[in-house]
């Protein structure tokens, strides 16, 4: 990689220029000016640049030594250092003896934006490959040629048993790319690779996870993005043990993501498995069923069917939960059992009217 670019040069020269008031070159690795704050200099050859290449120290030119090295101006010409390897001469204008402390300091400034440059062009480039990965793991006809070969170039092995999470984001408040950091070190040493896939969707693969183990990932993902002020919803697949059921299990999360109300941050899959089993059934059929079931309890009726299911049939927390007096909520549920035919405290009943629940909210 050429790390010392005419962008880069430039960039370097207009920064360093304007905060020494002193012209700046920066020359390649044939001593050619490259960037200059005199543009007439520009694409001329450097002779005192050609030294500092050759001897690897830097070099002083004084006014009087001005006709020995061609090219040259009064100053002082320090090689540009990048991974202990020589990528190009610097050069300040000006008398030498006053030089030396700007000189090193330039050197130092000019050698510290290179090596951000890098590890912001080396984030970049790990984040495409990324990207190109998540992209292959979400085809229904994945190309697991090109998955194993991005995953060699980030040195990144992922093991089953795998899991999906996406999340999706109303607002966010930091970069992406920071983001992205962050939620990837969450997981820790398992490996994780994340990605945005559209404007306002991260996807994240994870290996090695089991179910039980997602549910404190979850939870720590909550924490974070709350942390962060973003707004947010978040889905989890099943675990599974091929590359190839990425694409369901994605497929999955956007699926939570669309049948489970809007208020509700944190969805697994294997909680609304069912639910999402009926969402794919036949829609007039779901319908059919859902009226035939409910046979047109009104809201109260169905807000107290609601609570008595999440209370798992308990009586007194479901009157807590509601608070009703106990006998005022046996009252409820027997003239939804004359209403309906269910009896919602027997189970066998209680889900025939929680399914039928279910495909409702589902419709409207």
């Amino acid at each position: 990689m050429d790390m010392l670019t005419k962008e880069i040069a430039n960039a370097i020269v207009r920064e360093t220029s304007l905060r020494l008031n002193r012209n700046v070159n920066i020359m390649d690795m044939n001593g050619e000016i490259i960037a200059a704050l005199d543009e007439t200099r520009l694409h001329t050859v450097h002779e005192g640049a050609v030294e500092v290449l050759s001897s690897g120290e830097t070099l002083s030119i004084y006014p009087e030594q001005g006709d020995s090295w061609q090219g040259s101006e009064p100053g002082i010409n320090l090689p540009i250092v990048f991974q202990d390897t020589i990528i190009g001469v610097i050069g300040v204008t000006g008398n030498p003896d006053e030089m030396e402390d700007i000189g090193e300091l330039v050197k130092m400034t000019t050698e510290l934006m290179i090596d951000q440059e890098f590890i912001t062009s080396q984030l970049e480039w790990k984040q495409r490959t990324k990207e190109m990965v998540i992209d292959q793991l979400l085809k229904s006809n994945a190309s697991y040629k090109t998955i194993q070969q991005g995953l060699d170039m980030l040195k990144i092995e992922l093991t089953p048993p795998f899991m999906a999470f996406v999340i999706q984001i109303d607002t966010l408040t930091i970069q992406k790319q920071e983001l992205i950091q962050k939620v990837e070190r969450l997981f820790g040493k398992r490996p994780a690779i994340a990605g945005f896939i559209n404007l306002n969707q991260l996807f994240i693969a994870v290996s090695e996870m089991e179910e039980t183990e997602a549910v404190r990932k979850v939870e720590a993902l909550q924490a974070l993005f709350h942390k962060l002020g973003i707004t947010f919803r978040i889905a989890n697949s099943l675990a599974f043990h091929e590359l190839k059921h990425f694409y369901q299990a994605y497929s999955d999360c956007e699926l939570a993501l669309k049948i489970s109300a809007p208020e509700i941050e944190v969805i697994s899959f294997s909680q609304i498995e069912v639910r999402a089993l009926l969402y794919q059934l036949d829609q007039t059929l779901r319908e059919r069923f859902s009226r035939r079931i409910l046979n047109g309890l009104d809201e109260t009726q169905a807000m107290t069917l609601k609570a008595f299911f999440a209370h798992d049939l308990n009586i007194q927390k479901t009157a807590d939960a509601l608070f009703l007096h106990r006998n005022t909520l046996l009252y409820r549920l027997n003239n939804i059992t004359r209403e309906t035919g269910y009896n919602p405290k027997i189970f066998n009943d209680s889900l025939i009217l929680q399914v039928a629940l279910w495909i409702q909210e589902q419709n409207k």
